[in-house]
């Protein structure tokens, strides 16, 4: 299975959103949400691209910061970046993500958010939550 199949959550850059107004029912986000949608999956394709397993750690909901079968976070995410950066065409790939997060759309209803990437942060959907007092994807 690839790293872009894996579930994992990003955590957000900075407090900018308040619960009330990430949790409110609404489908058009504020400029803050979408800021920091983007700041989180800004985050999570900068640690893919400099090999940062840490910092993808760093991003991570809770459940997938866990240690699975005595391996760290850490360590299983260094395994995946290095073998995902050895495939043909994925630093390309990646650079390709980060810039077309930059004006990419991000909806918002309640505590979900969607940010319309030609192809996903993760497997399925780029779909995040707010959980943690932040925005987390979720695959």
């Amino acid at each position: 299975m690839s790293l872009r199949r894996t579930l994992a959550v990003l955590v957000c850059a900075s407090a900018l959103v308040s619960p009330a107004s990430a949790f409110g029912a609404h489908s058009v986000p504020s400029r803050e949400q979408v800021a920091w949608v983007r700041r989180a999956a800004t985050r999570f394709v900068n640690a893919e691209l400099t090999r940062n397993g840490a910092e993808a750690c760093a991003v991570l909901n809770a459940p997938m910061r866990a240690v699975r079968h005595g391996t760290s976070c850490e360590r299983r995410w260094n395994a995946k970046l290095a073998t995902m950066l050895r495939k043909h065409g994925e630093r390309v790939h990646l650079r390709a993500q980060l810039h077309e997060i930059a004006s990419a759309a991000v909806i918002v209803h309640g505590n979900v958010a969607r940010i319309a990437l030609s192809s996903p942060l993760i497997s399925g959907p780029n779909h995040f939550l707010w959980t943690e007092n932040c925005w987390m994807l979720e695959g």
